[in-house]
């Protein structure tokens, strides 16, 4: 190891622990960090700015603008009423049916926009109940971040891995004659949610009861909630138009964050436009930039440059390479080191980097030795996905799920209850994964 790789990798992970312990400004030690690369000669700082990826950030700030406008029309109150109604006042059961949805809706859309659309549910039931929204909400992070690699358009790495290999869309369904991503994270998805809300039966959220001695029956879904249903049309209309132009984004031949970007600039228009004729009650532009959480972003922004640093010294690449000799020693002994090894890195490293330079090292094994390259994509894929649920660094979702959580309760959520969430999630999706993975794609290679 170069010296100037040990020192990036020092910085890094001094950052990073710092950035998990948040005793200090998250938001300041993830800047100071950056800048101590800068300083190190790790990168420059045109080269840091070049490592953030914009596009996701202009995405997530123009999602984040839309979610503004859908939680003032009412619609996220209705739905939780609605919710809860279907689960037949159980909170434990609602707050594992969002869950559920948001994994399944992370499948099409980014994790961290469903977060920005489903929170304000819980938060709307959380209001009558008074139960403490972080830890649903951190839930719900942990659910949306789950399955965004079960289909091609849901999240960054699949996208590498059709980029790496040239698989298409059915393929992450069936392939090579077998069951692929979508059906095994799915069974696996199942699983834990199932044993979540058996954890939950078990907390404070089953003691839930209205405020104030409200009947059941008076918390049901009630149209009043949505006050301006021609605001609330129009709000819909756009953020339908938009994930929809998000999803098909290859057919429109435009990057996903000039699609969000103009998905949010016509809202605003056509709000604008229509606000007096139609004497709309709809918040003004400055309440709603107010209400995105720039820290979130911001932080965001330095973990790319962070990751970027490491990659740009070599040292993914060092790590990479690391594999190869477990590689090379069986299929099972192989999958099985570079799952479980890939799983705690990719908690403390944004994954998206980590996870591409492997799939190289594979596609070049695959080219120079003729090994078996699926079972180990998958390994990546899955365990760089699942194991990134373990720490802010890993999953910015978790991050943005936390800033709404603790701005809704107004208090922080320790470090000690975080962990109560995120390691039993990775803990049990990674163990029911490997599993799967073992017996569907790895043992009937080895026959």
């Amino acid at each position: 190891m170069e010296p100037i790789q040990k020192t990036t990798a020092l910085i890094f992970v001094v950052t990073i622990a710092l950035i998990i312990t948040r005793k200090i400004n998250t938001v300041g030690f993830s800047l100071l960090g950056v800048v101590a690369m800068v300083v190190a000669g790790s990168m420059t700082e045109v080269e840091a700015f070049g490592f953030v990826d914009w596009n996701v950030l202009i995405i997530l700030v123009s999602v984040w603008f839309l979610a503004g406008y859908f939680g003032k029309t009412g619609i996220p109150e209705y739905l939780g009423d609605l919710s809860l109604r279907l689960s037949g006042g159980n909170i434990p059961l609602f707050v594992t049916l969002a869950g559920l949805l948001a994994g399944f809706v992370s499948m099409f859309i980014d994790n961290v926009v469903v977060v920005l659309m489903l929170a304000p549910v819980i938060v709307s039931i959380r209001k009558i109940y008074g139960f403490k929204a972080t830890g649903p909400i951190l839930f719900l992070g942990l659910c949306a971040n789950f399955m965004g690699t079960a289909l091609l358009l849901g999240d960054l790495p699949p996208q590498m891995l059709h980029s790496v290999t040239g698989i298409e869309f059915l393929g992450f369904i069936w392939h090579s004659g077998r069951p692929s991503s979508f059906p095994i994270l799915t069974a696996t998805y199942l699983i834990v949610c199932f044993l979540f809300y058996l954890g939950f039966r078990r907390s404070e959220l089953s003691r839930c009861v209205p405020a104030g001695g409200a009947a059941q029956e008076d918390v049901g879904p009630k149209e009043s909630r949505i006050k301006d249903k021609r605001y609330a049309f129009l709000v819909c209309a756009v953020f339908a138009l938009t994930v929809l132009g998000m999803a098909f984004r290859q057919y429109l031949g435009v990057k996903l964050g000039f699609i969000a970007f103009v998905g949010s600039l016509l809202l605003v228009f056509v709000i604008e436009i229509l606000r007096g004729p139609l004497r709309m009650d709809a918040p003004d532009v400055e309440f709603i930039l107010s209400e995105i959480e720039w820290n979130a972003i911001t932080f965001y922004a330095a973990l790319f440059a962070l990751v970027g640093g490491l990659e740009h010294t070599g040292v993914l690449t060092l790590v990479g390479n690391w594999f190869i000799p477990f590689l090379q020693k069986g299929l099972l002994v192989g999958t099985s080191v570079i799952y479980w090894a890939t799983a705690p890195i990719v908690g403390f490293v944004e994954h998206d980097a980590y996870i591409l330079t492997l799939l190289y090292v594979v596609r070049d094994l695959g080219q120079t030795q003729g090994i078996q390259v699926w079972p180990y994509y998958w390994a990546i894929v899955w365990a760089g996905t699942l194991g990134s649920n373990l720490t802010i660094a890993g999953a910015p979702a978790l991050y943005v799920a936390l800033t709404i959580g603790e701005k809704e309760d107004g208090e922080k959520f320790s470090l000690r209850r975080f962990f109560s969430y995120t390691v039993p999630f990775v803990l049990a999706s990674l163990g029911f994964c490997y599993l799967f993975m073992v017996l569907v794609w790895v043992l009937p290679f080895m026959r």
